[in-house]
Parts: structure tokens; C-alpha cells; sequence
């Protein structure tokens, strides 16, 4: 039994799926759907860091309208980002997929016995 490669999980899922996931809550669970855990990690990484960085630039003041603006706005950057970067890879896992077999094509036989 072989088991599937990195690229043929990430060709074999929905491009759009993981888009969507990694658009709504914004934290990268459509990399947990392409079972991609590098580019997931540095995702809550990098959630977390502009959180903590929300949180100790505010102090113990309350935040202004701008404040939460620049904030929310901080966390669509961060899914955008990864939308895209998610799309780019499964489209690039894609393609090598569709090389790979055209690579591995088989040989017409001539003869009798096709």
C-alpha cells in the first residue's frame, strides 16, 4: 500500500474550500483541511503576535473606534493573505500532478496483443 504524496493530498482537495476556510474565522483551518501544518502554525503565529500587539499597545485604556478598525482590519490582511497563498499552492500542486502523469503515460504497444 503506498500512501498519497504532500501533492497529490493538496491536488486531491477543493482549491475553494480551503480558500473559504482560511477566509472565515481567518486563523488558517483550511490548512488543516490540505494538511498543510507549516504554513497553519505560522498562521496562529502571526494571529496571535498582532493580538498580543493589539493588547499591550492599548494598555489599560479603551480602545477608539480607530483602534478596533486597524485591529479587525489586521486580521482580514492575515486571511487574504493566506486565501491567496493557499489558492497559489493548490494550483501549483495541480500542475505538477498533471505533469507527473503526463510523464507516466504508457507506451502503444503495436502487435497483436494490445
Amino acid at each position: 500500500m503506498s500512501y498519497p504524496s504532500r501533492d497529490e493530498i493538496l491536488a486531491y482537495s477543493k482549491g475553494w474550500v480551503a480558500s473559504f476556510l482560511n477566509f472565515l474565522p481567518g486563523l488558517g483551518s483550511g490548512y488543516l483541511y490540505q494538511r498543510r501544518w507549516k504554513p497553519y502554525f505560522l498562521t496562529i503565529a502571526a494571529t496571535t503576535s498582532w493580538f498580543a500587539l493589539g493588547f499591550f499597545l492599548q494598555g489599560d485604556s479603551e480602545p477608539a473606534k480607530v483602534e478596533q478598525i486597524i485591529g479587525v482590519s489586521g486580521l482580514f490582511f492575515i486571511s487574504i493573505i493566506t486565501v491567496i497563498e493557499a489558492n497559489l499552492a493548490f494550483q501549483k500542486a495541480i500542475k505538477k500532478i498533471n505533469t507527473e502523469k503526463e510523464k507516466i503515460k504508457p507506451s502503444k504497444k503495436k502487435g497483436w496483443f494490445k
